[in-house]
């Protein structure tokens, strides 16, 4: 498959919304799909095929196609940028609700399924203790009081420890053995997965049995999607993933978005958002406007002195003078009300792009996919703009 191949195909399955296998089954079934994917004198390509190439497009390829789309929706007169709306949104992980026993028996699982594949290529001591665990993790969950889970708790622990220690022996039997890219794979997966297991040990005993208070950000909510955060806002539902910073303008387009790691303020973020701006338009915004969570006085002065912003609204004031914002009360409110525009535009991504939850694995995964979903999002409002004129 060729680049423009691959490119093509991709925003097809993310504007349609489909699987690889259903991807692979549209090229077949539809001429006017295979045509526009560049298929039309040679056969559709498989399932296989598909998610090969376009796993390999890394996040900044699919970043830097976003950001050759917002200049050239300048130079068309589609989206010019001098008022834009700024907003953050969480982006989910697909993982289950973590808690200490199931990181604890998804560790005990994963470590023995290596463990059993490697013990067919290498000799090293171990037993198997999955049976166990699990009969411990349902033990935990079925308990209503907090003092019948810590005997469970603590057997748990001990098998987790138990199969911990079964890795150093394996690493060390399959280093002694004839050098295998399948074994030196699956040595790589054990030390991966162990060094995880390690933190999951960690973190019930000090919560459950040393009754000490583990930070956020020094938790772990699951051994699969490691990189994942803990978001909370005020009394919503937690998120476990990813912060994402928005921009758009006055035509809805996505003008800007960049993927945050920890849980950062968004007070902090808003001077590196308008640099952005300048750096794709050449010049600062005339008019901005961006969720209470942006306001600060600092932010305030840096918008209207250094970056040279007319107009600077905040949806809530906190202690900011509206006069100090904008040229009138008139001009506040009209900004106010463009900025809330911004969350149809949110959840238009997150409906129906899937913009709402990651389903690709791994860091540079989740970044691939919301840097595709978000071209395919302005590539569907560049159409219906340019429909329109």
């Amino acid at each position: 498959m060729s680049g423009e191949q691959i490119l093509r195909c991709a925003v097809i399955k993310k504007l349609e919304g489909l699987s690889y296998d259903r991807l692979a089954f549209a090229l077949e079934d539809s001429l006017s799909l295979r045509d526009f994917c560049r298929f039309s004198f040679q056969k559709a390509p498989k399932r296989s095929t598909l998610a090969e190439n376009i796993s390999r497009i890394g996040p900044g390829v699919w970043k830097q196609i976003a950001d050759t789309l917002t200049p050239w929706a300048a130079r068309t007169g589609l989206e010019k940028g001098r008022k834009v709306r700024i907003d953050a949104t969480p982006v989910s992980c697909s993982i289950r609700h973590p808690t200490d026993n199931q990181l604890l028996y998804d560790a005990v699982r994963v470590l023995t399924r290596l463990l059993a594949v490697l013990s067919a290529k290498a000799d090293f001591a171990w037993t198997d203790h999955t049976r166990r665990a699990k009969k411990r993790h349902m033990k935990i969950l079925n308990s209503r009081r907090q003092a019948l889970r810590l005997a469970p708790y603590r057997d748990l622990l001990r098998v987790a420890c138990l199969t911990r220690s079964y890795v150093d022996g394996a690493c060390q039997a399959a280093a002694g053995g004839v050098a295998d890219p399948v074994v030196s794979k699956l040595v790589r997966k054990l030390r991966h997965f162990a060094d995880l297991t390690d933190r999951v040990i960690a973190q019930p005993r000090r919560r459950v049995l040393e009754g000490e208070s583990v930070p956020a950000a020094e938790k772990m909510v699951s051994i699969f999607e490691e990189h994942a955060d803990i978001l909370r806002k005020g009394s919503r539902e937690t998120v476990y993933g990813h912060k994402m910073y928005l921009t758009c303008g006055q035509s809805s387009l996505i003008t800007d978005c960049m993927l945050v790691r920890g849980n950062p303020a968004d007070s902090g973020r808003l001077q590196s958002m308008l640099e952005r701006q300048k750096e794709l338009y050449g010049r600062y915004p005339r008019q901005a406007a961006t969720d209470g969570g942006f306001a600060s006085r600092s932010n305030l002065d840096w918008a209207k002195g250094e970056a040279g912003v007319k107009d600077m609204a905040f949806a809530k004031k906190f202690r900011l003078k509206v006069k100090e914002m904008a040229k009138s009360p008139w001009v506040y409110r009209q900004l106010r009300r463009f900025r809330a525009g911004i969350e149809g535009c949110i959840s238009h991504f997150k409906r129906a792009f899937g913009g709402g939850c990651c389903a690709w694995k791994g860091w540079q995964g989740f970044q691939q996919y919301v840097y595709l979903s978000v071209v395919a999002y302005n590539l569907l409002v560049l159409a219906r703009l340019r429909r329109l004129t």
